[in-house]
């Protein structure tokens, strides 16, 4: 396909010229998926064949093109950046966007009368396919853009969306697919994900100049330990005040919150600087955006929220703190610099401790060799597949056998075989053994040979659930007042805890609790009061497997220390002169005394998820050895164990048969267990939050699922649900997977039996996140100091 003379005249209109990789997409008869950096025009590279095929008019009633995001503010953001070139271009073309925003008028109308271009998400995707007019809505759909391709293969939500994308491939025979995305570590296997039966093109563009990227010089060196970067304020702001528009990015909200409140009260010269992140009320985000867009804002810090997709060429700094764990997450940060293809994009980093310099220089070298990270995709996930066919049977009756072929034309369900999808259409249909009794799991029936709804007034409570995201319940808050403006939300966890008049932080300004009425909390300014900080669960970032190894490889080879910060390297050379450095395939491990306890430290570079779970295996091992374990501590790179009697050597604990064995034991009862399955059950759709005219708490979505959890582990332990729960908790929460492979990349084993605290434990012992065991250890604990306490009175201790 060439570029018509009108489109070319457009380009050189804009002072463009087309990009290589453009024309090559422009010009792929298949299923493409373009890599292109930040800046490289990808979008407008996904949507040039759809905009050439509209000029001559599109046939009306269906969707010509659907665009696919991860995030409902890029659709409007593109909905945006399209309006110039379709109305410059004279093309009669309607864009619209359908996401959870999208008015209920609106919604109905697409549905008898879409678009031409419509622009959506995962779960909105699927609530459309799940409408009896579905075939007309899409039966002429003729491209599919999906954006930022590698961050939805990340999660479930792509999963949902493949299964979508093989509805949509059966609708309409023939349609085009074309995947983008900047940062790619595996493209083939990106490309493997979204491919139907065809195999997919795979177009690379020019990556660009290399990243202007470095470590940001401080005045004060880092400190031991600790994750909040605020030794850095001053260069921080030095930084900002030079550059244009600066996005500060830190790992957490909690985090952002502190420093954005330690970054404003050092703001002499009042800078403007915003707060964005994704607990903050949308009203109070689309403000930020907007200065943002208008160039009204010196800075911003954010989490990930500002992670993906939105062009803002003003941006010509960004800044890191702390470690960012994954180098594939720092280049696209990264990318939000000099939001342009010829520019290099300039970053800083900041280190929020000791461990991280070592972290962080290991990062800018995988940046500068190209080097992304990520872990292989597993096979797709069977609650989503028990939703995608919850909601087929929504659109209407469905043949099984057609819709398991269907299912199989998914990249992530292309190994499924028949037992587990009949196992999955069964749970759909009855809820499993232990459940089918129950009528309101009796849900899909089978006639005249097609499966459908029992009750087609179930089709409105299905649909009300749509989603492979599941969160913690939260909890609104607003200024005291009629109408008082909202300023976000916080966990109702977090919400629990306070009482009127306690004082939180929130969106950068402490407030007070005054009052909480229907999940809502109204607050009242209160700048003077020290604040509690809203900590939300589930957004510590755990190190990838690849910087892991990076850093390891890094600490083991004293002849690359000089690329480290001085103070860093006469740290890591004291450790060589006291026990020694872990290094590839050697696991060390050291015990010493400190404190009048016993400390075991173990150096295994495996993520803080995983070495949490090792170390409370352990903590059931040293038990069961009467060694006295009081608690534990984890980081991504070690784990360190206190007990009342010393550890001489770990070989017998860490055999990974002897683990797994209690991994299962230690799963059973565990609350880890009876999380992953909650949310399993949520999106498989046993577990149904949201209601006609009402939403279930957290709390009783908690306890209607811990009682299902416990009913299926007593009555039908196989269930299917139990069964996904046991494979999700293994890799994700618990990680044993990343135990495994650390103790299978560590043939050779040293323990150093020490005199003292090792340089590299001593940071240990600063961390916070301790966590307490209860057991014999404890109560030996408790004896030895009523007995000192007692002797010290002039009383012996009877018995």
């Amino acid at each position: 396909m060439i570029l018509p003379p009108e489109f070319q005249d457009w380009f050189a209109g804009q002072g463009w010229q087309p990009h290589p990789h453009q024309i090559a997409l422009l010009a792929s008869r298949h299923d493409s998926l373009l890599v292109a950096p930040t800046g490289g025009g990808k979008t407008l590279a996904g949507f040039l064949p759809s905009l050439v095929e509209l000029r001559k008019g599109a046939c009306k009633g269906s969707v010509h093109t659907l665009y696919v995001s991860p995030l409902k503010a890029l659709t409007a953001d593109i909905g945006r950046n399209l309006a110039r070139p379709v109305a410059e271009l004279g093309l009669q073309v309607r864009v619209e966007d359908r996401t959870g925003d999208t008015g209920a008028s609106q919604r109905r109308r697409q549905r008898v009368d879409p678009p031409e271009i419509l622009l959506t998400t995962p779960e909105s995707l699927a609530l459309m396919l799940s409408y009896p007019e579905a075939p007309a809505i899409f039966g002429g759909l003729r491209r599919v853009v999906l954006d930022e391709l590698h961050a939805l293969a990340e999660s479930k939500r792509g999963d949902q969306l493949m299964l979508g994308l093989s509805r949509l491939r059966r609708l309409a025979p023939g349609l085009r697919v074309t995947g983008l995305s900047a940062t790619v570590e595996d493209p083939k296997a990106l490309a493997g994900f979204m491919a139907g039966s065809e195999p997919v093109t795979v177009i690379e563009a020019d990556p660009g100049p290399d990243p202007d990227i470095d470590m940001l010089p401080t005045a004060r060196p880092a400190p031991w330990a600790g994750g909040g970067g605020h030794y850095a304020i001053p260069e921080v702001l030095d930084a900002v005040r030079r550059a244009r528009t600066t996005i500060i990015f830190i790992n957490t909200r909690a985090q952002a919150e502190l420093f954005f409140q330690a970054l404003w009260a050092a703001n002499d010269e009042n800078l403007p600087i915003g707060l964005h992140h994704g607990s903050l009320a949308r009203e109070q985000r689309s403000k930020v955006e907007a200065a943002m867009a208008a160039g009204e804002l010196r800075a911003v810090v954010a989490t990930g929220s500002l992670d993906l997709g939105i062009d803002w060429g003003a941006v010509d700094l960004v800044i890191q703190i702390g470690a960012p764990k994954n180098v594939k997450r720092l280049v696209q940060r990264i990318g939000r610099a000099n939001h342009r293809y010829n520019a290099p994009s300039k970053a800083r980093i900041v280190p929020a401790n000791r461990f991280e310099q070592i972290e962080c220089v290991a990062a800018l070298e995988a940046v500068r060799a190209r080097d992304l990270d990520g872990d292989p995709r597993g096979a797709g996930p069977l609650d989503v597949l028990c939703q995608h066919i919850l909601l087929t049977a929504c659109a209407g009756p469905f043949d099984a056998d057609a819709l398991f072929s269907e299912v199989r034309t998914a990249g992530p369900y292309r190994a499924l075989d028949r037992v587990a999808f009949d196992a999955c259409l069964d749970f759909a249909a009855t809820g499993g053994y232990a459940l089918r009794a129950y009528d309101r799991w009796q849900r899909l029936m089978l006639r005249d040979g097609s499966w459908q709804l029992r009750d087609p007034r179930a089709a409105k409570l299905l649909r009300m659930n749509v989603g492979t995201i599941v969160e913690a319940e939260m909890v609104r808050v607003r200024l005291r007042g009629r109408g008082g403006t909202p300023l976000g939300e916080v966990e109702e966890a977090f919400a629990a805890s306070l009482v009127p008049g306690d004082s939180f932080l929130i969106g950068g300004r402490v407030v007070r609790m005054d009052a909480m009425r229907e999940m809502v909390i109204e607050v009242t300014p209160e700048p003077r009061r020290e604040p509690k900080i809203a900590v939300y669960s589930g957004v510590k970032l755990a190190m990838s497997t690849q910087l892991a190894h990076r850093v390891l490889a890094l600490i083991g080879a004293p002849d690359r220390h000089a690329a480290l910060p001085g103070d860093t390297r006469d740290w890591l050379a004291l450790q060589a002169e006291v026990s020694r450095l872990p290094e590839p395939g050697l696991l060390l491990s050291e015990s010493f005394p400190h404190a009048g306890l016993w400390h075991f430290a173990l150096y295994g570079f495996a993520g803080r998820n995983a070495l949490q779970t090792l170390g409370l295996l352990l903590a059931r091992e040293m038990e069961e050895e009467g060694l006295g374990p009081l608690g534990f501590l984890s980081t991504d790179y070690a784990l360190l164990i206190w007990t009342l009697d010393p550890v001489r050597g770990p070989s017998s604990l860490l055999d990974a048969t002897r683990l797994r064995a209690g991994l299962g034991d230690w799963l059973g009862e565990n609350a880890v267990m009876k999380r992953t399955f909650r949310n399993v059950a949520t999106v498989a759709g046993l577990i149904q939050r949201n209601m006609p005219g009402l939403r279930k708490t957290g709390r009783q979505a908690t306890f209607t699922s811990d009682i299902l959890y416990d009913t299926l582990r007593k009555y039908d332990p196989d269930h299917l649900l139990l069964r996904i729960t046991g494979d999700e908790a293994g890799r994700g929460l618990v990680d044993f997977g990343r135990i495994e492979e650390m103790l299978a990349r560590s043939p050779r084993r040293e323990h150093r039996n020490l005199e003292r605290v090792s340089p590299l434990a001593a940071p240990l012992l600063l961390e916070i996140g301790k966590v307490p065991i209860r057991g014999e250890g404890r109560e030996r604990m408790a004896q030895i100091e009523a007995e000192a306490l007692m002797r010290e009175a002039g009383l012996e201790m009877q018995g």
